[in-house]
């Protein structure tokens, strides 16, 4: 029973702290939270508590305030998460499927996620290490010039003018693309080299050298278009939570900044929501902070990449986690309707 009611002591401190941003006394969570015990009663469950590590006291004759352990028990026994309101999914819904392109969704993407959080958003690109081709366009330009689109199944869309060594008619060149798109559509980045052989044996002699031309500017496209990049948006947002951090908060936007932090943070995740609290992060710049990610799919129902957020510890953190597998689940049903 007392366990229990420590339980709702710490979730009344951590709830009361992130709203107010100053300690907690036992008198505001008899008062507030109504847990039918007197403060004496809630002072002792408070010693109990922070000899558990979970609260700490700032000052002598202060309240209380959450640990990172204190904000990690706090969320690993959220069971349910908060939904999102009818107009919040609406808005959410318009602004993302109104999107062009690719590009044009994951800006939307980091926009929404860093104006319905306050907080930093990051939306990692769908790399094409991890993505399929799902079509190749070959688009006579003239006998020997074309235009290569290639399309891959988390809808990114790259081109490239290719010259041929030979003069091509328009039925020669439907014919490299029905080969191309009948062998290597489906297939990723590392599988494509190998796959050219079959393309070759499809095709008469006379455009083997063609094939061979459009193949490497293929391959060289997406190897160069593979570097794993995030977008990030509301930086802005942190300088509103300047008193949340202990150390100066330039040290977390530098770190923001950098694409090897970011790219290191969102990587080796297991599919599925995850809140990385202060310590946790792999980046002591951002020990005062929590990342709340989780990964969105493409076409085939597969992980394509990441996106989350980036705040104080003193987080809403059931409406953060919400807000992030929202975004996520939107953007993935976009990208599969692609």
């Amino acid at each position: 029973m007392a366990r229990d009611r420590r339980a709702l002591v710490l979730n009344a401190i951590v709830q009361d702290y992130v709203k107010t941003g100053e300690p907690v006394g036992s008198r505001a969570v008899v008062e507030r939270y109504h847990l039918g015990v007197s403060p004496a009663t809630v002072r002792n469950d408070m010693a109990a508590l922070e000899e558990e590590g979970l609260i700490a006291q700032p000052h002598t004759s202060a309240g209380r305030v959450p640990t990172d352990e204190g904000y990690r028990r706090f969320v690993d026994q959220i069971a349910e998460l908060k939904p999102l309101s009818k107009g919040e999914r609406a808005a959410i819904e318009k602004m993302l499927s109104e999107a062009v392109d690719l590009d044009d969704v994951i800006a939307r993407a980091v926009r929404l996620l860093a104006s319905i959080t306050d907080q930093v958003a990051m939306v990692q690109y769908p790399s094409l290490r991890r993505t399929a081709l799902r079509h190749v366009e070959v688009v006579a330009l003239s006998e020997s010039k074309a235009l290569l689109v290639i399309i891959t199944d988390a809808g990114r869309v790259e081109q490239r003018v290719v010259t041929t060594t030979v003069g091509l008619s328009d039925e020669e060149f439907a014919q490299l693309r029905t080969a191309l798109n009948e062998e290597l559509e489906g297939l990723q980045l590392a599988e494509i080299d190998g796959a050219f052989a079959a393309v070759q044996e499809r095709l008469p002699k006379r455009l083997h050298a063609p094939a061979a031309t459009i193949g490497t500017a293929l391959a060289d496209t997406l190897r160069n278009e593979a570097e794993e990049r995030v977008v990030v948006a509301g930086t802005a947002n942190l300088t509103r939570y300047d008193i949340d951090f202990e150390r100066s908060i330039f040290p977390v936007l530098d770190a923001i900044e950098e694409q090897v932090v970011l790219l290191r943070m969102l990587a080796n995740k297991e599919d599925g929501l995850r809140v990385d609290i202060g310590h946790e992060n792999v980046n002591d710049a951002l020990s005062e902070t929590s990342v709340v990610s989780t990964n969105y799919v493409g076409s085939d129902q597969q992980t394509v990449a990441r996106l989350g957020i980036i705040g104080p510890t003193r987080m809403d953190y059931p409406a953060a986690m919400s807000s992030v597998y929202a975004v996520a689940k939107y953007l993935s049903d976009i990208l599969s309707a692609n």
